[in-house]
């Protein structure tokens, strides 16, 4: 392993993970392949050091993470571990010693996910002996209709709905009376919601997302079956807790039409030069968990340092990242992994059609 990677962007390869619902088609057709398929890999993990938890993959090593691009193969989980205060920061080491405290997917779903919630710090540390829960955000790409349906999500649980009434539907497996609990929203391009940790949620089919979470792969699901069929395993449901204690992580407090409405966040503008424009997807002042922005360049942005670690993604376009001495050709659906060692990058377009990142943070330090 050579240290000097740390001193500049580092390539990451494309990570995926065998997840319960189909779909995938998308992400696929965005790394360029043709007439791709929708399958049971339908998430690609970014600047990941997560491995996935599915129920007899357990053989499969590190799932769902990233490697480092290169001669030498090796995680991206081995480089931190190596060098933690060169690649995330010595004020990020100070508070989360070696975990980057964050994961970044892709998502491209061509059926409803299964009914879930993913527990808050407190019954993170509870049930799973974890600091980290699962609060995150979804930020809308696109997405297709899915046999006449519009993209849609399910989040939140309305007004009176009680334990005793989740736990009721959980039991009888009436899918379309745990529906009828939460609020649906019909969702487009730009839009986006901050899901906390205890919030019930499904995405809906024909969604095409970005997801920042903690990191963490705790799904606890309410559906013994997925909509197409496939049965899930009691341990995909509760993730090895048990029944009672995975109906005790979700919050039973209702929301109203209005609060409910609030849930979904607009993209604001920071910066607008003729060269490119920033755009605030999700910050610290919303959670003190991550932050995601999104940059368009038509013609030359840096990315500055500031001592911590950054993800980017390439949505769109194509051109270089400049940094000290060394340029490196960049282009769509790569991702890139910038350490905290890192100098200022100079992302330049070296094309007619804008570049489109998506730049993201770990927690607040």
């Amino acid at each position: 392993m050579d240290k000097s990677i740390i001193y500049y962007p580092i390539k990451l390869s494309f990570a995926s993970a065998w997840r319960t619902y189909l779909g995938g088609k998308l992400i696929r057709g965005l790394h360029g392949e043709k007439n791709s398929q929708d399958d049971h890999f339908p998430e690609e993990w970014i600047m990941s050091v997560v491995s996935a938890r599915n129920a007899g993959r357990e053989h499969i090593r590190d799932e769902g993470m990233s490697y480092v691009v290169g001669e030498d193969k090796f995680t991206l989980k081995e480089l931190v571990e190596a060098y933690p205060k060169d690649v995330l920061g010595k004020s990020h080491f100070d508070k989360y010693a070696s975990s980057m405290g964050v994961l970044i997917k892709l998502i491209d779903s061509s059926e409803r996910l299964s009914i879930q919630v993913h527990p808050d710090k407190e019954k993170a540390r509870m049930y799973f002996d974890s600091d980290f829960g699962k609060t995150e955000c979804w930020h809308i790409l696109g997405g297709r209709e899915i046999n006449g349906e519009k993209p849609c999500i399910y989040m939140g649980f309305k007004a009176g709905i009680t334990k005793d009434r989740w736990k009721q539907v959980f039991d009888e497996q009436d899918i379309e009376g745990m529906l009828d609990c939460l609020y649906k929203f019909e969702v487009k391009e730009g839009d986006t919601f901050l899901i906390k940790g205890g919030m019930p949620h499904a995405i809906g089919a024909g969604c095409f997302l970005t997801e920042i979470q903690e990191p963490t792969d705790y799904t606890l699901r309410t559906e013994r079956s997925t909509p197409s069929g496939l049965k899930i395993d009691d341990f995909m449901v509760h993730q090895g807790i048990g029944f009672e204690k995975m109906l005790d992580c979700f919050n039973y407090e209702g929301m109203t039409d209005y609060e409910a409405e609030k849930l979904r966040i607009k993209p604001e503008i920071i910066e607008k030069t003729p060269d490119y424009t920033e755009y605030k997807i999700i910050s610290y002042d919303d959670t003190p968990c991550f932050k995601m922005h999104k940059v368009t360049v038509s013609g030359e942005y840096t990315i500055k340092s500031d001592g911590v670690y950054k993800g980017v993604y390439v949505l769109e376009g194509a051109g270089k990242f400049i940094c000290d001495d060394k340029a490196f050709d960049i282009s769509k659906a790569e991702q890139y992994m910038i350490p905290a060692s890192c100098k200022d990058v100079v992302v330049k377009n070296t094309t007619d059609k804008d570049i489109v990142l998506l730049l993201c943070n770990g927690p607040e330090v």
